[in-house]
């Protein structure tokens, strides 16, 4: 009987080429799981199904996505990325592969996920950059901005941040970090968490803009919050600015995937020192669980 190995996988891949990353059976448009799911089971010679750390959506870009996938076909790492890669589309590529134990889970095994959210706060927008920059002309208050995200540190309720679509079974989860950073006209807003509602990165950004604007005083937050109320809390921001950019799982399976990215930004956050490890020391010392 042939064995069958699990393999994981880095992904990387922009947005504006999909509609979001889930696979869908009614419509005809592209996403990045079927792109994905068609290279693969065409390097593989059969039918291959992957499933990922978080999945994003519309428009929503990714620096390290992980993915997992089973196969009992014999092929090199080097051939399977070179071999994937070529099958892929424009705007999706994997960065790394490698065969990891059978109890690894891209998913049930990630203990916490990073985001980035990148806001041109200019009053021009960008030619070159426009669908991986979130374009806002208003000026914005970081300093506020970073101060009214500290409220939602620690495990919440984050309803009102959550769309109703949502199929997540619980709207509990778990912030570990979340940081507003300026440099010059670009606003970074970072956020690490067990995990994350659909639409919620967005929602979050939704609600920080009328604060950076200082239309809404900085406590708005813990209000919003609060009401665990959707309906209460601002607009949804654009896909464009948001990157998934790092999953953190147990160092057994030895998966290379800290928070890197985009690759525009990276030579800035390595020189600042904003660039930060996930927190699993402060989780452990608040005695936070993830999921």
């Amino acid at each position: 009987m042939t064995e069958v190995r699990r393999y994981a996988a880095v992904v990387e891949y922009n947005g504006t080429h999909f509609h979001g990353w889930q696979k869908q059976s009614h419509h005809n448009k592209p996403t990045v799981q079927a792109a994905l799911e068609a290279a693969f089971s065409k390097v593989a010679n059969h039918e291959v199904t992957v499933s990922c750390a978080g999945r994003t959506d519309t428009g929503v870009h990714a620096t390290r996505q992980v993915i997992h996938f089973d196969s009992p076909a014999k092929r090199s790492n080097y051939g399977w990325l070179m071999g994937v890669n070529t099958n892929l589309p424009d705007g999706v590529s994997i960065q790394w592969i490698d065969e990891v134990s059978p109890e690894f889970h891209a998913r049930y095994k990630a203990r916490a996920r990073r985001y980035r959210y990148l806001i041109n706060n200019s009053p021009a927008k960008s030619a070159l950059q426009y669908d991986q920059l979130t374009w806002w002309r208003y000026p914005l208050n970081a300093e506020k901005m970073n101060e009214a995200a500290q409220y939602l540190l620690g495990e919440h309720d984050f309803s009102a941040f959550r769309a109703k679509d949502c199929q997540a079974k619980s709207p509990v989860k778990i912030m570990h970090r979340i940081e507003v950073k300026r440099w010059g006209d670009l606003i970074m807003l970072e956020l690490e968490a067990s995990a994350f509602l659909y639409h919620m990165v967005r929602n979050i950004v939704g609600v920080l803009l009328p604060i950076g604007e200082e239309h809404q005083p900085v406590g708005w937050m813990k209000e919003v919050l609060e009401t665990r109320d959707r309906k209460q809390a601002g607009i949804t921001a654009p896909g464009e600015g948001l990157y998934f950019v790092g999953v953190d799982f147990p160092p057994q399976f030895e998966i290379p995937c800290e928070p890197y990215g985009p690759a525009l930004l990276q030579p800035l956050l390595d020189v600042t020192g904003f660039q930060q490890p996930f927190a699993n020391k402060q989780r452990e010392e608040a005695g936070l669980k993830s999921l």
